[in-house]
């Protein structure tokens, strides 16, 4: 069952019905064709902004991301995740909160250096391990039932955002969970929040478990068809 969370009054829409929709407005065809050319954010992209900053999105104090983290959590199912894995986690900040409700974790990022952050926030927790890893170019061995990609699909061209969603697919286990959180808002990347959501979502055929949106940022929980009556 698709539990559909509202924003301030309005209904959230179903990926599939946004994908179509964006492709209905003037002009979405050709925005889908511009950024089908444009190239996923590299490591040296990721790297010059830990130069400039530890903590380049302000992780650890900013009441925004506190926030979202919160409702990323809220989303889950009560249940015990067996194996976790989280693309891009920078500092660790949500792979903390993420780990006491895993018996394994495996978080990754593009660059090494948060990873040490990342490593010291979480020395409590010693189920979690940390690799630096190129999604999707590479991925880990073996499966899992919970997938997060939080703040990270819209770095990705639209063919990364492709390729991830067949990794996600194949290495998710038959009652796993992908949970997915984008920025909203327009910048340089490759694609906006929404775009990289719902090329994933159409990509993977995985359904909604709960879809919640403000303004500024989407959550969308998935998982496969067949495993709705088991979500809880």
């Amino acid at each position: 069952m698709l539990r559909t969370i509202t924003t301030a009054g309005r209904a959230v829409f179903s990926a599939k019905r946004l994908h179509r929709l964006s492709h209905a407005l003037p002009g979405g065809r050709r925005l889908a064709a511009l950024i089908r050319n444009r190239s996923s954010r590299n490591a040296a992209h990721f790297q010059d902004m830990y130069d400039a900053d530890p903590d380049p999105w302000h992780f650890r104090t900013s009441e925004y991301e506190q926030a979202k983290y919160r409702k990323t959590l809220e989303a889950l199912p009560t249940r015990r995740f067996g194996s976790a894995f989280e693309i891009g986690c920078s500092i660790g900040v949500l792979t903390h909160l993420l780990a006491p409700r895993c018996d394994a974790l495996l978080a990754v990022d593009i660059v090494e250096q948060p990873l040490r952050d990342a490593r010291a926030a979480c020395a409590d927790q010693p189920w979690v391990q940390f690799r630096r890893m190129q999604v999707p170019d590479e991925w880990p061995e073996g499966n899992f039932d919970l997938i997060v990609l939080s703040e990270v699909l819209y770095f990705l061209s639209p063919k990364d955002v492709a390729k991830v969603a067949d990794r996600v697919r194949a290495s998710l286990d038959a009652t796993g969970l992908v949970l997915l959180v984008n920025w909203r808002g327009r910048s340089g990347d490759p694609c906006t929040g929404d775009q990289a959501a719902d090329l994933f979502i159409q990509r993977t055929g995985l359904e909604p478990r709960v879809q919640y949106q403000e303004d500024t940022y989407r959550l969308d929980l998935l998982g496969h068809p067949q495993a709705a009556t088991r979500f809880r």
